[in-house]
């Protein structure tokens, strides 16, 4: 079969999005220029690799083998193309990072530190959720993910490098902000408003309240942080979120954090890739600035960074 790897890497972004204009989008061609590689592909190829059903694109069962060798015979490519840019050392390269959503509040100043240092790295930013990310590195996506506690069970390096407290924020006018050292047996009478199920900070909440033996009531849930800040905002209850998230809101006074015993939830955040990975220069010089110098960037609202709380 003769086929080029223009084809393969063609054909690898139209079977991961199932859209010729997702992938021409992604490569940087145009749709018509994407269909030509796929047609000469299938020529070469002998067989279907996609069928239409209405206006949805599927991978045939050939579509699916031939995905699977297109994403191996990639990942040696970019593996090759590391070992070249590691001879020539960080002013040039590519860094691929995915980070989970909470940790982009922070991240992006990482980033853009670290990109003016580095002014002739490429930087590709995947923001996602926890879901998202362990995909990210199930499939060996990006270079590095920074994220909250990584699971135990894939094959994984992970250093810690900043705590990330979690808070339990309010309203202005609730209830409870003129109270201080509030009972956790308080927070039985009140409604939170959480992430979606599998978020690192619901797991870190619900973990938290199930040590201590509090039932808690969950009246919405939401798959933002901005938009669980924005309903605390309109009263629609509580909710439990990293302290990172809070700056602008805390300045304002839109949001107030509440004074709860055993809080903040002491979290930390983690950078993290495939143990077997081999990293590019340009990815472990950000590894390393990442554990050496985040601290200094950090710039926490201070009203509850001396505060004893929890640590998960």
């Amino acid at each position: 079969m003769n086929v080029t790897f223009r084809q393969l890497r063609v054909f690898r972004a139209v079977a991961q999005h199932l859209s010729f204009t997702r992938a021409a989008e992604e490569l940087y061609l145009t749709q018509p220029a994407v269909s030509m590689q796929i047609k000469q592909l299938e020529e070469a190829a002998g067989i279907a690799l996609f069928e239409q059903v209405g206006k949805k694109i599927f991978l045939t069962e050939a579509g699916r083998e031939m995905y699977h060798y297109a994403r191996a015979i990639d990942q040696q490519l970019t593996e090759a193309e590391t070992v070249l840019e590691s001879l020539k050392g960080i002013k040039h390269g590519r860094l691929v990072i995915g980070v989970a959503s909470t940790v982009n509040y922070f991240a992006t100043r990482l980033l853009a530190e670290f990109s003016r240092r580095n002014d002739g790295v490429t930087i590709s930013l995947d923001v996602t959720n926890r879901e998202g990310v362990l995909a990210l590195l199930e499939t060996n996506d990006c270079d590095l993910v920074l994220m909250g506690r990584p699971p135990e069970e894939l094959d994984l390096t992970a250093e810690p490098f900043m705590e990330n407290p979690l808070v339990v924020i309010a309203s202005p006018n609730h209830r409870l902000v003129a109270q201080r050292n509030i009972p956790l047996s308080e927070l039985q009478q009140e409604t939170f408003v959480v992430r979606e199920p599998g978020s690192g900070t619901r797991i870190a909440m619900e973990r938290f309240f199930a040590e201590k033996g509090v039932q808690f009531s969950t009246g919405m849930e939401l798959s933002s942080n901005e938009a669980i800040k924005q309903a605390v905002q309109a009263r629609l209850g509580l909710a439990i979120v990293s302290l990172h998230t809070l700056e602008l809101e805390l300045e304002a006074q839109r949001l107030l954090v509440l004074d709860v015993e055993r809080f903040p939830i002491r979290r930390r955040w983690y950078v993290v890739h495939r143990r077997a990975k081999r990293l590019s220069p340009v990815a472990q010089a950000f590894k390393s600035f990442v554990l050496t110098e985040s601290h200094a960037l950090a710039e926490l609202p201070s009203l509850v960074q001396n505060l004893k709380g929890a640590v998960l």
